[in-house]
């Protein structure tokens, strides 16, 4: 019996001398909108991949370009969705700057990539009706998997700045008081 008396007196003696406020903080829980937005950046990195493949299917006659014009363009799209699932991966862990980079780079900018032919095409004077007369399996699978990338870049995109997102950023990214000032429980510094 002497012995729990001594564990007990231990453990109060660790709570009282301030070892608790050692250990580090609980990690905030993800949310549910960063854990959908992060699901939905790889549902586009794998739509991607399917129009990559797409694509090389495509190449094999010769009508898309060169070998080496086709192996340039994938190795471009490779880097593209490897970092894509980097910036996803540290969004999902909190990281501000990744989720703006996600919004600039791959939001912007590549969506911008994802729609630039098909404007340009329609504003050429292209027909919906003669290209969808002309459509085969691999243009039909093509605009499919177009769609579905495109609108899991928008759902991501609206669901990494939710409140709920920007809630757990905030509690995930907070800077460290500067030199010579105390942080209060609250956050503030004295």
């Amino acid at each position: 019996m002497g012995h729990r008396r001594w564990i007990v007196m231990a453990k109060q003696t660790a709570r009282s001398s301030g070892v608790a406020t050692f250990r580090p903080k609980p990690r905030a829980s993800i949310p549910t909108q960063v854990q959908a937005s992060f699901r939905l950046w790889l549902v586009a990195v794998a739509a991607g991949l399917f129009e990559t493949a797409l694509v090389v299917v495509d190449a094999s006659d010769g009508s898309v370009g060169s070998a080496s014009q086709v192996a340039a363009g994938v190795a471009v799209r490779l880097l593209a969705f490897t970092g894509a699932v980097y910036l996803a991966t540290r969004l999902r862990q909190g990281r501000n700057w990744a989720r703006v980079a996600l919004a600039v780079l791959l939001g912007g900018i590549g969506t911008l990539s994802l729609v630039i032919g098909p404007i340009t095409w329609l504003a050429e004077g292209g027909s919906l009706t003669d290209a969808l007369a002309a459509a085969d399996l691999g243009s039909v699978l093509f605009a499919a998997s177009r769609v579905v990338h495109l609108g899991a870049v928008i759902a991501a995109l609206m669901l990494m700045f939710h409140p709920a997102a920007n809630a757990y950023i905030r509690a995930t990214t907070r800077a460290p008081a500067r030199r010579g000032t105390q942080e209060t429980e609250g956050g503030a510094a004295r």
